[in-house]
Formats: C-alpha cells, sequence, structure tokens
C-alpha cells in the first residue's frame, strides 16, 4: 500500500565539515561512515492540531557521519511527515518500501549539502554521494 504523506519541510538540524586529523585518527581510531534514518511516532498539542484520529505524525530523523579521502561530514536531518488515513503504533509497522519513502528527502537534502560544500571547499566538481 502506497502511503499518502503530507510533509513538513526538511529541517538540517546539524551539518558539520571537519577536516581529518589523521594523527588524532592514529591515536582514537579512525571513524567509519554511518547512515541511520530513525522514525517514531510523533506527539505533542502543535502535532495533535494537524492531524485527524486516521492519521500518524512521523518523525523521521537521519544522523549521519560520512568519512572521505580528506574530510568528515556528519551530522543531523530530521522532517514531520503526516501520513494520512493511517494509524501507525511503531515503526515496525512500516514496509521497508515505506521507510525508503519516508527517508528519501532527508538523503536527497544530505546529497545537496555535500555535494554543493564540497564544491565549494574543495574548488572542483561536488562529490557525488550514491545511495
Amino acid at each position: 500500500m502506497t502511503l499518502n504523506i503530507e510533509r513538513e519541510q526538511v529541517l538540517v538540524n546539524q551539518f558539520h565539515y571537519d577536516a581529518r586529523n589523521l594523527e588524532w585518527e592514529k591515536e582514537n581510531g579512525t571513524p567509519e561512515t554511518d547512515l541511520n534514518v530513525q522514525l517514531q511516532v510523533a506527539h505533542n498539542d502543535e502535532i495533535a492540531k494537524k492531524i485527524t484520529t486516521d492519521d500518524t505524525a512521523l518523525q523521521s530523523r537521519l544522523t549521519y557521519i560520512i568519512v572521505l579521502d580528506d574530510l568528515i561530514i556528519s551530522g543531523f536531518i530530521s522532517q514531520l511527515n503526516i501520513v494520512k488515513g493511517k494509524k501507525i503504533n511503531s515503526q515496525e509497522e512500516l514496509t521497508q518500501e515505506d521507510m525508503q519513502v519516508l527517508a528519501e528527502p532527508l538523503l536527497d537534502v544530505l546529497k545537496r549539502l555535500v555535494y554543493d560544500t564540497t564544491e565549494i571547499t574543495l574548488d572542483k566538481p561536488g562529490i557525488d554521494l550514491a545511495f
């Protein structure tokens, strides 16, 4: 079943661009690339005004660390999604396809951030993330 989703604006809560410190990594270990998408049913008075009893508000969150040759990009991106006409009590009720649809805008913003930032900072074509 295809989800009927009303999406709020994607928020870039944190975005860090750091040059790699190889000396620090020798002592503390090399970080590893990691992308983590979490979906959580959202409840508060403001959200309650936006949904009906048949809808579900889901907060999608992407935390990430991307290790590249000379730099590390990390941060946190989120978005509120209103799933119309479907009650969802936990992330486990969603299919893998549903989760991909909910995560797609977050990944798109991350790709844009990385491409544009690396294009500016490295003064050459930006880095395209493939996922």
